[in-house]
């Protein structure tokens, strides 16, 4: 395995060198007649080389040491190769930036050329073999050549700078030919001749193996697994997950379906075979599967071995004995046995499926048949397995808890017998190596296996010290069974997981383009073939990476003992500092790429530890240097010192210092990715830097940390002229100046026109040919002409996908053909024009419409008569007008507007339209069908909004601040409408997000049979809400309660005494059998037609009726769930009947009962509340005396009697005094329930 990825490693480097090769401008400087005739014969040989390199990619070509170490150096000198190509592109850049021919591939013959000639000769001769680049000199002088040889000699941080206006200081590197010249001759030709070796060599090999067919994947050899559990192997910490599974196998979860795949995904050395192993073999599983079969799979997916393998194990011979080939006969053989019979079949550690007609072949012959309830359980790493195979919710085993991995810890360590001196001396040590090893129950056994070589304290410290089983071997090793699915791995998917190991545990990937744009710098993607492949995604399907979300959106992470894995398969390359306890020497000195995790604050042997580091690995040669974490000033320092003399750095992610980047860096003329942070220490000035070398290769810029911190750019940042991606405030995209120099810029968010200002001009922009994304340009009042508008040249900027045009509020415009001129590109998705003064539209989207395939249309503040023709647009689906005079009624034959324009809407926002009266449609208009979500602000005439029962697909209504809309059906008027806000300014109005629903001081009435997934409905003030026994039945999900108007929300049909009655001859039903109503009550309520299992399951109830709850059946079908019961503001019930007072003592659940400003003048007795611990009467200025101490439960812990009378505290106080364990109190909180 190691000579294949030593091939793929070969391949990558060799092809990348070849790629700058084939540069127009490189390839003309090496045909010029400074590298000789031989380039186009070198360059031929690494092509052949190439050619065969990748034909060996995916074949097995033996394990040669020769080669494998030829490959290695051919690997170095590509990368020397690939260091000098780019020291030529700068320079190159450079010499179009200052107009000179420094580094230009043909000198001629006029005297300037052999002048400009012979200095480079004489600084090459005088400098005694420099480098190809010598130190800075100050932009703008032109010193004779034996200056320059004398300034090649002196460092940068001696060397003067010019500084412009702004203090920026332009710090300009001299170009050496004849140096460069020399040194491209000599790795290309040292890269030919092992070129010439390898190929020999590899000619031998692939001759030897041409048998050996190509491959996606490496082949890999996995052990087989069988259906027999070994006898010590007990299931630890899984009891849950798996009585899940046996119930849901054996009960009626897949009974109505003939045949249910059941993927069970993990990641390596999870446990899944283990786990299916005992499940295979539990008694209840045998039972209800009179025909089991367990295949292994593997890395092989031949439907015709898997068919042959299925058939021998359901007739008890061996696949061997079935020679026929035809898959016909062996279906129809399988589908003979099974007929009427109950299977389960165990496809285990499946790893690949060719295509799904495959996986329809291998199901085939088991889908005949009428028995239903059979299941195929497939385990699996791969989560493009799952996907392909599942026909329902997938089983996903994940690291085990630590209690639980502990004691199968122990027990892979000792069996059963621990030895006396492991709880005193050992056991700590065991549990700091069990952290270690994140949970996974084969690392357990790996590690076990070790430690009870020598059960002595000084051999458990070495393993837990350095990581000893990253060594292990053995095939059922951890590191070796994980390192499997990296084989398995596609070469560019190895690469990017190998430069994994640069982030952080844990780190979240949230920025799709921004780790694409790191493996775009490593040279894992070519940047100029880019496409719209997701390799995050890809290693996600490959089980390297877990999608998830947070409060900041989605991101990707890497599983703690894969992160383990990255590390380790880069360990000669990539090395991540994640403590500050780390020491220099254990460093490889191979290290390539640095990642620093700061944790601490600085201390002093972390700095002599950086401090070390140059003498250990080769500063210099880094291509990547990355500091994660908090920065104090000190720690910046540090790296400061540590790094000043690196130079071939493609990756910086580094604090930026307290005043300025350090000098030196102006050499780092190979970077491609810098991140500046700023220090984290609050008690320095966060400063952003002041200048900006000439990074003429710099493709990608983050500064998004710095955020409002930064409020200018230096000029010389328009010299970046590779740029592509700035990250960074939309606000800081609109202070680049003469931002037209970076022509490769692909992003630019926001530009201010600036008349007054060189550099704004809108020209600017039309230099940017490359630029994509979103791009929003201001202050366009001040563009005088449409010339000058042409000048942007919007339509040809192919890749850009959003534009918003924005002209300076209440700015009248007289001369309309300025819109003309910024005609965006035809494959525009999203468009704004907002505050635009003209009267009519541009003949681009009004008339003559060239943007199609727009998607999205937001005007605002303009003043056209007519609208655009929307129906012209078959694919705009999302409108937002705001603020348009003149309209007082929106929809078809108004504005421009038919029946044909809103036939493909999905989502409308109208806002701040004052003449707005009436949005038409049509009680029964189709025209709004497809309509799923409407915004409407600000509005204030408005109030029709008839067609909205038809808008069927409706999933989002926002109404605010239109006080004359208020005549809506009754809401949600379908199940698909799960995002509700109506609100004035000054009430809240209805909100709804599909779990929890508040209505306060709202008119309009609510169905609540459409809302059988809420969890929570507060209503106050809503005279027309009303609610039902039916309604309630449908909710199944609500478990709380709340109304505080005093108005009763329960409809008539609550009191209903049919309903009642059958309710209650359930209950005598339930006492006859002698049943408790705890036990008995779901089962029984499934037998009436207006409840059903599930219903009734309130945790929490607060509302102004007393009488609506306090029904027996009511409370017999509330007391299973309910443990907080409150009242209040009823203003009607004074006294208890006996009915109503049995009623309340049969929740026998309820924890907490309040009475709250009740006009109550006795309480009941609550001797049947064994659960209550908190009893609180609060302002119910009736009660004259409390329950006795025996009408009390023994339960009651706590008694708030805030804002009673003293009598009743009187009375408080005594029962405190028979009941020590009493606690008595008033709640200092006014008397509200939020």
């Amino acid at each position: 395995m190691e000579m294949k990825m030593a091939v793929g490693a070969a391949n990558w480097l060799v092809g990348k060198v070849l790629t700058k090769l084939f540069d127009p401008l490189v390839s003309a400087y090496m045909d010029s007649s400074d590298l000789g005739s031989n380039f186009l014969t070198a360059k031929n040989q690494l092509q052949y080389t190439q050619g065969l390199l990748s034909a060996s990619v995916g074949r097995d070509v033996g394990d040669d040491p020769g080669l494998r170490g030829l490959l290695g150096t051919l690997s170095k000198k590509a990368d020397e190769a690939e260091d000098v190509l780019d020291e030529l592109h700068y320079f190159m850049i450079q010499d179009e930036v200052d107009g000179t021919k420094e580094a230009a591939a043909e000198m001629g013959g006029s005297i300037k050329g052999h002048s400009v000639h012979g200095r480079h000769v004489a600084r090459y001769t005088l400098g005694n073999c420099l480098p190809c680049f010598s130190s800075p000199r100050t932009l703008g002088d032109d010193p004779p050549p034996a200056v320059v040889a004398a300034a090649a000699a002196t460092s940068s941080e001696d060397m003067p700078g010019a500084s412009n206006d702004d203090g920026d200081v332009d710090i300009k590197l001299s170009f050496n030919r004849v140096a460069m010249s020399k040194k491209i001759k000599s790795v290309i030709e040292e890269m030919n001749s092992i070129c010439l070796l390898v190929s020999d060599l590899l000619k031998v090999k692939t001759a030897d193996h041409s048998s050996i067919a190509l491959s996606t994947h490496a082949t890999i050899e996995r052990p087989p697994t069988g259906s027999i559990v070994p006898q010590d192997r007990k299931l630890y910490g899984r009891n849950d997950i798996f009585e899940q599974t046996v119930n849901a196998l054996t009960g009626g979860t897949y009974h109505d379906k003939t045949l249910s795949v059941l993927p069970l995904v993990g990641p390596g050395g999870i446990g899944k075979t283990t786990f299916t192993q005992h499940l295979y073999n539990d008694e209840r599983i045998k039972g209800h599967f009179p025909v089991r079969v367990w295949v292994c799979v593997s890395t092989s997916f031949d439907v015709i071995r898997l068919t042959k393998e299925i058939l021998g194990c359901i007739s008890g011979t061996n696949a061997n004995t079935y020679e026929t080939t035809n898959l016909d006969q062996l279906q129809r053989a399988i589908a003979e046995k099974l007929d009427s019979k109950r299977f389960l079949i165990v496809l285990d550690d499946v790893w690949t499926c060719n295509s799904e007609r495959d996986w329809e072949n291998l199901l085939a012959p088991l889908t005949i048949g009428e028995t239903k309830g059979s299941m195929v359980l497939v385990t699996t790493r791969l989560p493009s397995v799952e996907q392909m195979v599942k026909t329902t919710d997938p089983v996903k085993l994940h690291g085990l808890d630590p209690d639980d991995f502990f004691a199968l810890f122990e027990a892979c360590i000792f069996a059963h017998n621990k030895p006396r001196l492991y709880d005193d001396d050992l056991v700590n040590v065991a549990r700091d190596i069990a952290k270690k090893l994140k949970g996974s129950p084969l690392a357990a056994n790996t590690v076990g296996r070790l430690l009870k070589k020598n059960i002595c304290w000084q051999y458990w410290m070495g393993i837990l010290e350095k990581n000893e089983w990253h060594s292990a071997k053995n095939d059922d090793d951890i590191f070796p069974s994980l390192q499997i699915s990296y084989n398995y791995l596609p070469f560019h998917l190895q690469k990017c997981f190998f430069y994994c190991a640069l982030f952080p545990e844990d780190y979240k990937f949230y920025d799709l383009e921004k780790i694409t744009n790191f493996w775009i710098t490593m040279g894992i993607i070519d940047s100029n073939c880019q496409n719209d492949k997701n390799y995050l995604e890809e290693l996600v399907d490959n089980g390297f990476l877990i999608k998830d979300s947070d409060m900041n959106g989605e991101y990707y992470v890497m599983h703690d003992l894969l992160h383990e894995l990255s590390r380790h398969v880069s360990s000669q390359e990539c090395v991540n500092i994640s403590s500050l306890s780390f020491r220099a020497n254990d460093m490889p000195q191979s290290v390539r790429h640095l990642s620093i995790t700061v944790r601490d604050k600085y201390d002093k042997s972390f700095g002599e530890e950086i401090g070390k580091l140059k003498s250990v690995i080769d500063i210099g040669n880094l291509h990547s240097l990355m500091i994660f974490g908090l920065h104090d000033v000190e720690t910046c320092t540090i790296l400061k010192d540590a790094f000043e003399g690196i130079k071939s750095l493609r990756v910086l992610f580094i604090p930026s210092f307290p005043k300025d980047l350090p000098k030196s860096f102006s050499n780092l003329i190979h970077l491609q990715y810098l991140k500046l942070t700023p220090p984290s220490d609050e008690r320095y000035n966060k400063h952003p830097p002041r200048t900006l070398p000439r990074f003429y290769l710099l493709k990608f810029l983050d500064l998004y940390d710095w955020h409002y911190y930064i409020i200018f750019f230096p000029k010389s940042i328009s010299l970046l002229m590779s740029l592509r991606h700035l990250y960074s405030e939309e606000e800081l995209h609109s202070s680049i100046p003469e931002v037209g120099k970076m022509k490769w810029l692909q992003e630019l968010r926001e530009f201010h026109v600036k008349k007054e200002s060189v550099g704004y001009e809108l020209s600017q922009l039309g230099e940017l040919t490359e630029l994509g994304g979103q791009l929003a340009i201001c202050n366009l009042e001040t563009v005088a002409s449409k010339k000058e508008a042409n000048d942007a040249k919007l339509k040809d900027k192919r890749n850009l996908k959003e534009l918003e045009l924005v002209w300076g509020a209440g700015q009248k415009i007289t001369d309309g053909d300025i819109l003309e001129g910024l005609q965006p590109p035809p494959n525009l998705r999203k468009l704004g024009i907002i505050d635009y003064g003209f009267a009519t539209g541009p003949s681009w989207l009004c008339s003559d419409i060239s943007i199609k395939r727009l998607e999205s249309l937001h005007l605002n503040g303009i003043y056209w008569g007519t609208l655009p023709p929307f129906e012209q647009l078959p694919h705009l689906t999302n409108l937002q007008l705001e603020n348009i005079a003149g309209i007082r009624v929106f929809g078809p034959g108004f504005i421009g507007l038919t029946e044909r324009s809103f036939m493909h809407l999905k989502t409308v926002i109208i806002g701040d339209m004052p003449e707005l009266e009436e949005w038409v449609g049509g009680p029964n208009s189709p025209l709004f069908s497809r309509l799923e979500s409407i915004e409407c602000w600000c509005c204030p005439l408005l109030s029709s909004f008839s067609f909205l029962q038809c808008c069927t697909n409706l999933c989002r209504l926002r109404i605010a601040d239109c006080p004359e809309l208020s005549q809506f059906p009754s809401l949600p008027h379908t199940s698909t409408l799960t995002d509700i806000s109506l609100h004035n300014r000054f009430t809240i109005g209805l909100t709804y997000d599909g779990k929890c629903l508040s209505a306060y001081r709202y008119d309009g009435a609510l169905a609540f049979q459409n809302m059988d997934k809420v969890e929570s409905i507060d209503i106050d003030g809503s005279p027309h809400v009303s609610l039902s026994v039916s309604d309630l039945q449908k909710m199944n999900s609500l478990r709380k309660l709340l109304e505080f108007d005093g108005a009763s929300i329960f409809s008539a049909e609550w009191f209903n005494p049919v309903v009642l009655e059958e309710l209650a001859a359930h209950d005598k039903s339930l006492d006859e059998k002698n049943t408790s109503v705890a036990a008995g009550l779901i089962p029984e309520v499934a037998m009436s037609k207006y409840l059903h299992p599930g219903s009734f399951q309130l945790e929490e109830m607060r509302v102004g009726n007393i009488l609506a709850v306090l029904i027996a059946p009511i409370c017999r079908r509330l007391a299973a769930t309910l443990h907080t019961l409150g009242f209040c503001y009823d203003n009607v019930t004074e006294t208890f009947t006996e009915e109503q007072a049995q009623a309340l003592n049969l929740l026998t659940s309820l924890k907490s009962l309040e009475f709250l400003r009740c006009n109550l003048q006795s309480l009941p007795r609550l001797y049947g509340l064994s659960s209550l611990e908190k009893f609180s009467i609060m302002r119910c200025d009736g009660i004259e005396s409390l329950p006795s101490k025996e009408d009390l439960p023994a339960s009651l812990l706590k008694l708030n009697v805030s804002g009673c009378g003293d009598e009743i505290k009187e009375q408080a106080e005594k029962l405190k005094e028979a009941n020590p364990c009493l606690s008595v109190y008033e709640d200092t909180i006014l008397y509200y329930y939020p």
